[in-house]
């Protein structure tokens, strides 16, 4: 099990708090709930795992924007 994300964690592409994880053969990448939907198709080929925390949004800040993460 991977630690939970904190608001220390931010997204890979623009900054923002991270919700996703997604942990690859080599490294892990995190990404904002926007961009882990934009890209999940692409790491969903790759991952090994993905840490998906988006629900937070919805008790953190009122805004239903979880992740399309595979199963």
């Amino acid at each position: 099990m991977t630690e939970p994300l904190t608001a220390a964690d931010r997204c890979d592409r623009c900054n923002a708090q991270a919700y996703v994880r997604v942990v690859l053969p080599v490294g892990e990448l995190l990404f904002c709930a926007h961009h882990a939907r934009e890209h999940a198709p692409k790491f969903a080929e790759l991952a090994t795992h993905v840490q998906d925390e988006t629900d937070r949004l919805l008790a953190e800040h009122g805004a239903g924007a979880g992740a399309a993460t595979p199963s």
